[in-house]
């Protein structure tokens, strides 16, 4: 007898959804049609992060995935698999003379790669440094204007909790926050503990709502996902093994989700 736990109807129910943006294997198909995602994070002290995050879009199926980080940071993701395009454009204040941190500058060769992008998860190892978290910034502010899929995690969320009008309104954008970050937006969006109904469905539709619309998938002890208006509970027990490197899988993983969506709503297979 299997020990996995029954799935539910509604689970089912939902997975049947996203098997129809899986994309079909068709020979009209050429490289680079079914998923381009770009994780923007890694630094010197943060390799692994973006190397999880960009391999897990690749494995669920991207064709192209992109890091794009820091020189020190992509001498050694290029040492962790070929199969990344690693882009050494970002930069901390220590690399840069103290009396020039052109943030627009270093932002301007990313956005110049966001036509040719489908989704952009932003977090991943990308630290708090000023210049690092301006760029990214530019990069959220002209992701919005070519209405690119965004996926925000880690330290992003620090910059949305202090910038929340950044994304607030942007319905290509999902955040990724775990309790405490959860906690940080609430405050940040100015709903107090006294104010929040619960950590659950409640709260979660709360703080989406707050920020315009954007769809929040609270991590704990039981996921919720919501845009303000229709929530989602994930009802499969996952495991209880807690370690570095889960969250980055899962935003790499919905990053190619987005881009199968994206795909679906375009077209570019079926009748």
């Amino acid at each position: 007898m299997s020990d996995q736990p029954k799935m539910s109807a509604a689970t089912k129910e939902l997975l049947k959804k996203v098997r129809m943006m899986v994309p079909p294997m068709l020979e009209k198909f050429h490289k680079g049609q079914l998923g381009r995602v770009a994780v923007i994070g890694g630094s010197e002290n943060y390799t692994g992060a973006p190397y999880f995050s960009a391999m897990a879009s690749a494995r669920l199926g991207a064709d192209l995935s992109h890091v794009i980080c820091t020189p020190p940071a992509a001498n050694v993701i290029k040492t962790y698999s070929p199969n990344l395009m690693v882009h050494p454009i970002m930069r901390e204040i220590g690399e840069v003379p103290a009396s020039h941190e052109p943030a627009s500058e270093l932002a301007s060769p990313i956005i110049a790669m966001l036509s040719n992008l489908h989704t952009v998860v932003i977090g991943p190892g990308l630290g708090r440094d000023k210049l690092m978290q301006a760029t990214v910034a530019a990069v959220i502010k002209a992701a919005r204007e070519h209405n690119t899929p965004l996926v925000l995690d880690a330290d992003a969320l620090w910059l949305i909790q202090n910038q929340p009008d950044l994304i607030h309104g942007y319905k290509e954008c999902v955040l990724t926050p775990n309790v405490v970050e959860f906690g940080r937006l609430a405050k940040a969006v100015g709903i107090g503990e006294d104010e929040m109904p619960d950590t659950g469905e409640a709260g979660c539709k709360k703080v989406a709502a707050a920020l315009g619309g954007v769809l929040i998938l609270r991590k704990g002890p039981v996921d919720w996902i919501s845009d303000g208006s229709i929530s989602v509970k994930c009802e499969q027990e996952g495991g209880r093994k807690r370690s570095g490197g889960q969250g980055d899988t899962l935003t790499g993983s919905i990053g190619t989700l987005l881009a199968y969506r994206r795909l679906y709503l375009e077209g570019l297979w079926g009748g």
